[in-house]
């Protein structure tokens, strides 16, 4: 088996400078929630500012070695959570990110715009964002996506792993074909706001809907390319195409079950044996990784490396062009990473496997940094176009799809 970081000795000094340049905006990370399941957001217990290199996939000192610049905290909840459970869990979830900015501000930087995400970079500290990852945050109600507008979210997930009343998932029986028309309306408020349209986990058909609708880029925050690895939770072909018009961004994930076409057989056994001792499948606490650990000895694991990632890079940028991907990891919203991408240090591992495959450095810069940033600065001129011609809508779920 090749090693993850074959190259490193030719291109790894030359991808650490480029980071420090251009430094990689990562559009989805998922340390917020595994701060709540382990010590409910209480950072003296975990303290981010030392190595957690034996709990979490993220820290301050690697974030810094990883060459990160700027973070899209996702403020998940589970679908288990609906209604008004949801709704507190995330907004409980904005206060957890909110809880870290405060306790490390020499380091994290509170980030509303594009320009914010520019100044913190000009400064040394990180830009951090929020994307809440589902829409069932929202409970059907667009004032409460204003809300966790003004609280910060700049983005919205339109689905996680579950339908939702008005968009499908990807991994779920199709129910509305898309969106319904409460959902093309949810998108025209994100687009008012300035709230960026997240297509990671949505079918196929509510990506076609979306971005038919939309007016603004819209985003896909943790996805690959389905002709590389033909996962439901990748982007087809022909909407990677549509990203040329749109001026969206498809940002590449680092989940092996969604790049490594070995990897999704194995995933299915290893949540179904999570099921079989009454876990949930995305459940990362010591006990449930421990059945994992053993489930892995008896069952070897399929590796994917830095080298399948640029696999999907590779496509996604034949497909969509340079403006129009970008990362998106998903670190610790996973159990399983790639060899030589283990945690948030591991980016100059992929960038020094892409200078090896002749990616310049203009294209690389567009990949880490310049192709999220130019995304928001769009969508918040589209925002300001929008609002100019029009008030909040006080549209409900009732009225548009009974």
């Amino acid at each position: 088996m090749e090693t993850p970081t074959r190259h490193a000795s030719a291109h790894l000094d030359r991808a650490r400078a480029l980071l420090a340049d251009h430094p990689v905006v990562d559009g989805h990370n998922d340390l917020p929630w595994a701060l709540r399941e382990k010590v409910r957001y209480d950072l003296d217990q975990l303290d981010l500012a030392r190595d957690q290199s034996t709990a979490l996939h993220t820290d301050l000192p690697r974030l810094r070695t990883g060459g990160v610049g700027a973070q899209f905290w996702s403020v998940y909840v589970r679908t288990g959570l609906s209604g008004d459970g949801a709704v507190s869990a995330t907004l409980e979830q904005i206060d957890g990110v909110r809880q870290m900015l405060d306790r490390y501000p020499g380091e994290l930087a509170p980030a509303l715009s594009a320009a914010d995400m520019e100044a913190a970079r000009r400064e040394g500290r990180i830009a951090s964002l929020m994307g809440a990852e589902g829409g069932h945050s929202i409970n059907n109600s667009l004032a409460t996506l204003r809300a966790l507008y003004t609280l910060g979210v700049r983005y919205m997930t339109l689905t996680h792993n579950d339908n939702v009343d008005w968009a499908d998932s990807a991994t779920d029986e199709p129910r509305a074909g898309g969106l319904t028309a409460f959902g093309r309306e949810v998108v025209r408020e994100m687009n008012r706001l300035g709230m960026l349209v997240d297509l990671s986990h949505v079918a196929a058909t509510t990506m076609r809907d979306a971005i038919e609708v939309s007016t603004a880029p819209v985003i896909f925050s943790h996805s690959s390319a389905r002709a590389v690895c033909d996962h439901v939770r990748n982007v087809p072909d022909d909407v990677l195409a549509r990203l040329r018009s749109n001026g969206g961004v498809a940002m590449a994930t680092f989940v092996p079950k969604f790049i490594l076409p070995a990897a999704v057989a194995w995933t299915q056994a290893a949540d179904a044996n999570l099921r079989a001792h009454g876990h949930h499948p995305l459940d990362m606490t010591p006990e449930a990784m421990k059945l994992h650990a053993a489930f892995e000895e008896a069952n070897p694991r399929p590796i994917a490396t830095a080298a399948t990632v640029a696999d999907h890079l590779d496509h996604m940028r034949e497909v969509a062009g340079v403006d129009h991907i970008g990362i998106g990891g998903d670190f610790d919203g996973t159990a399983f990473l790639p060899a030589g991408l283990d945690d948030v240090s591991g980016y100059p591992n992929l960038i020094a496997e892409l200078l090896h495959r002749g990616w310049s450095t203009p294209d690389l810069a567009k990949l880490t940094w310049q192709n999220a940033v130019r995304a928001l600065r769009d969508a918040e001129a589209v925002a300001v176009a929008e609002a100019a011609q029009r008030g909040p809508s006080n549209a409900t779920i009732e009225s548009l799809d009974d």
